[in-house]
């Protein structure tokens, strides 16, 4: 039976962790130990941070939602509130765009959120 030598499947395999590892910083570009460790950690990181690329992002877009409704006489929670009541669906990805690059448009909507809410509710 002929011999197996495996140099040139460990080296495609080491060679593919090092390229991962281009750009870091000492032995962790490298050295395949410390590299394989750097790059399996790092891949964890780039997991985690695309769902948390998610959440942040929506926490930006309802601050600058919240920062514009504010001019109108609202807070972020009654203008939800109002949106719900008035029929209008649109994203916060959209209302946030809305408020930066139309306001007469985002104004728009603000005043339909406004006068969907009980009159009592609006004015505190």
């Amino acid at each position: 039976m002929a011999r197996v030598k495996r140099g040139v499947t460990s080296h495609a395999k080491h060679k593919k962790t090092l390229d991962a590892a281009k750009g870091f910083y000492g032995r962790r570009k490298n050295t395949i130990r410390a590299a394989k460790a750097a790059v399996d950690r790092s891949m964890q990181y780039a997991y985690r941070d695309r769902k948390n690329k998610k959440r942040t992002f929506r926490a930006l877009w309802i601050q600058r939602i919240n920062a514009a409704v504010r001019e109108h006489g609202l807070t972020y929670s009654r203008f939800i509130d109002g949106l719900a009541k008035a029929g209008i669906e649109v994203d916060r990805k959209v209302l946030s765009d809305l408020a930066i690059h139309e306001p007469a448009a985002f104004a728009a909507i603000a005043l339909k959120a406004k006068d969907a809410l009980p009159k009592e509710a609006a004015s505190a």
